[in-house]
Parts: structure tokens; sequence; C-alpha cells
């Protein structure tokens, strides 16, 4: 027999490749939509695997555990709800105060979804040990972008201290996810809102009182 070309050789790789990429997508959807709903421990993998139609040998051959797929889940979600959140806040322009207004109304948005089921990051470090440094490191890998992000605004809007006011707003923000969790209303962003609202007024520097001021007072 003949040498096979490399055009022959190349088909079978290239279609497996494809159905791994197809796989992968399956499953990183089913676990993300799994994990959030009915939380990371008590999701198996035989329910990611039904709900993405795939073999359970599929998911270690490409994620190699269930502890990698939570992983990957958590880095992607997070990479989508940045775009998404960086997006919603600069979409239309306007000034940086502008800009910062615009995170409670985009959050209210997010919070009126089917599928809100709250921060994932907040909901994997709060039903595992406090201990697990993993998931505490993929969360504030997540969370420093999100405040530097945040902080530069400020910056740009002439804040004092841009660090402080991206923290102060980060607490408002994680606070309002965590109720609208709980209570089901998307309505608890306008209450953040509001709150957020009073951090943006910039603050008057007391003037410095005259030399022999209280003399003067006495003597009028």
């Amino acid at each position: 027999m003949g040498k096979p070309s490399s055009k022959t050789r190349s088909a079978p790789a290239h279609h497996e490749a494809s159905d791994d990429e197809s796989a992968r997508g399956r499953l990183l959807s089913a676990a993300t939509h799994l994990f959030c709903k009915n939380g990371i421990n008590a999701t198996g993998i035989d329910a990611i695997i039904n709900e993405a139609g795939t073999a359970k040998t599929t998911l270690y051959k490409l994620f190699g555990s269930k502890n990698n797929l939570v992983h990957v889940v958590l880095e992607t979600e997070g990479k989508q709800w940045r775009e998404w959140f960086i997006g919603a806040v600069e979409a239309g322009g306007g000034s940086p105060q502008e800009k910062l207004a615009r995170i409670f109304p985009a959050l209210k948005n997010w919070f009126r979804q089917e599928r809100f089921y709250g921060c994932p990051f907040i909901n994997a470090v709060g039903e595992h040990d406090k201990d697990q440094k993993q998931l505490r490191a993929i969360a504030m890998r997540h969370k420093k972008v999100v405040l530097a992000y945040i902080e530069k605004l400020a910056g740009e809007m002439g804040a004092s201290e841009p660090a402080v006011l991206a923290h102060q707003l980060g607490l408002l923000m994680d606070g309002a996810i965590v109720a609208a969790m709980v209570t089901r209303d998307p309505a608890v962003a306008d209450t953040a809102g509001l709150a957020a609202g009073s951090l943006f007024v910039p603050k008057v520097k007391k003037p410095k009182r005259a030399a022999g001021a209280d003399e003067q007072l006495l003597a009028v």
C-alpha cells in the first residue's frame, strides 16, 4: 500500500478535534447551569453528562476530574460575566460618573433573568470549606479585575480615594447580588444604587479658619 496522503490523515484528527470541542462546550454549559442552579456539591457527574448528552469517559478525557471541571466553569463564567458587565457599563459612553451610575441598573437587568442564581463565586466559596484555597483564589482573581476596572473609573471621575470608592461599590454590588438571590426581587439593585449615588458626591473641604477667629467673634 502507498503512503497515505496528509489530507487523508488529517481528516479523522480534525473530526475528532471538532467532536471534542462540541462535547467540551456542552459539558461546560451543562455544568455551569447545574452548578449555579443546584450547587456544586449537589451536582454529580451523572447529572452533568446526562444534560450534556456525553459519555462519562468524555468528561474525564476533556477535564480529568469534576474538580478541574469546576475550576474551568468558574474561570469561563467569570470571563464572560466581566465582558458583559464592562460592556454594559461602557455602553453609550459618557463621563466616568455616568458609567459608574450604570452599575446597578445593569445588575438589575441581570437579576431579572430567569437563570439568575446569584454570583457563582460567592456560591462556590459559600458551600465549600472556607480553607479551600483554590476556589478562593479563583474568586479573588475575578474580584480584583472587577474592582480594578471600577477603581479606574473612580480615578477618572476625580475621586480622592479611588480604591476606597471601588471597594465601597464592590460591597454594595455583593450585597445586592446576595439580596436578589434570596428575595428574587430585582429592585434591590435600585436600593443599592441609591446608596452608591451618595458616594459620588464630591467631598467639600472645609475652609481653614483664620487665626484669631474666636477673638473676632467675641468682638462682634
